[in-house]
């Protein structure tokens, strides 16, 4: 498994079962004679936005929906965009509105932000989940690269995509609260201590630079084992479709828990993009410099090495699946399955799972 949510299977269409039927000649002449009639691209942009695989009638193959190779990406830019524009948006109408001079009265807490944070990254993973897999965050995606079948040449264009979402949505969120912020802080006036911090995570002044790793490190490790045993099949999985209802949980538990000291990032795109956002925005350089690179050890390598190690220890210890690397068989297996009887030589060669 490597996706959060299971997408589609592709289409294939049938090919003759003529007891006559010769691949090459035979398959031209029928499957060139259903090309006539099959329309696989509607209209120019259907051409941009979708790539094909092979075509029938020079390869002598099966037609087949094509890959999809601008959806996957954009997919993944809604997810992160729509995980950001909730979280940060719950952040800013809870500090804001204690101004009275924003709102009379003060509009949630703390618990209210935590929710916020748990809609969006549900709501970030159904929107993407049947198309991308869900995976709306880079350490993810890197921790199922690393662990898993998800192809390594996918991983720049999602991580690409997931910290441009990251900047669109905190770019939108401060556009609907400018106003707010200006009252706040002050016309023009724009502070990491006063709304930067709104935006982008920040840790608290008594946490220590080895505190602050550990923090975003354990709470990145829970929420990868979250993932894992969310998408085990052979651990209790939730129903087909609600596995983001699972992350709205495991989420919503981290931020109650583990939230406090450094506003759990757990996901370097969801701080990065906006960072990024806010450095341009008029917060300058002290975004960057905070912390001798707070932003670099602490929101985005912290994750990802707790998502490392929260997959090396599922899939070392619990995990059966074949996809996973440690579950593939070495030579020595390898060898044996050569040399297996007839009824045990098709039921071997992938996982455990499968033994």
């Amino acid at each position: 498994m490597s996706d959060i949510l299971e997408k589609p299977e592709h289409i294939e269409l049938e090919r003759s079962d003529s007891p006559s039927f010769d691949r090459k000649n035979d398959m031209d002449m029928t499957i060139c004679d259903d090309c006539e009639h099959l329309t696989r691209y509607p209209n120019k942009w259907s051409k941009i936005r979708l790539g094909r695989l092979q075509d029938p009638c020079t390869q002598f193959d099966i037609i087949r929906l094509s890959r999809e190779v601008l959806r996957e990406p954009v997919a993944e830019f809604l997810g992160v965009m729509i995980l950001v524009i909730f979280g940060t948006g719950a952040d800013c109408q809870v500090f804001l509105s204690a101004n009275p001079k924003v709102a009379a009265l003060a509009r949630g807490d703390f618990l209210s932000l935590n929710f916020g944070w748990s809609v969006g990254v549900a709501l970030g993973v159904w929107v993407s989940g049947g198309v991308s897999g869900g995976h709306i965050n880079p350490a993810v995606t890197l921790a199922l690269a690393t662990f898993r079948d998800f192809p390594w040449k996918k991983v720049p264009t999602y991580i690409l995509a997931q910290c441009l979402g990251g900047f669109c949505g905190g770019a939108i969120v401060y556009a609907n609260y400018f106003h707010a912020i200006d009252v706040y802080e002050g016309p023009g006036v724009r502070t990491i201590a006063g709304s930067g911090d709104l935006l982008a995570t920040y840790a608290a002044d008594y946490m220590s630079p080895v505190s602050c790793f550990f923090s975003e490190f354990l709470g990145s490790a829970l929420l990868m084992l979250g993932v894992l045993c969310i998408t085990d099949k052979k651990n209790g999985p939730p129903p087909p479709g609600l596995a983001p209802l699972a992350l709205f949980i495991i989420v919503l538990g981290l931020g109650t828990s583990l939230g406090m000291e450094t506003s759990y990032a757990l996901n370097p795109a969801r701080d990065l993009g906006p960072r990024i956002f806010t450095a341009m925005a008029g917060y300058g350089s002290d975004v960057f410099t905070y912390r001798n690179q707070y932003w670099l050890w602490c929101p985005i390598l912290a994750p990802i090495l707790g998502m490392q190690a929260a997959a090396l220890i599922y899939d070392g210890f619990i995990f059966t699946g074949s996809e996973s690397i440690i579950n593939k068989p070495d030579a020595r297996a390898a060898r044996k399955h050569l040399h297996a009887c007839p009824q045990q030589r098709n039921k071997i060669p992938a996982g455990v799972d499968n033994a």
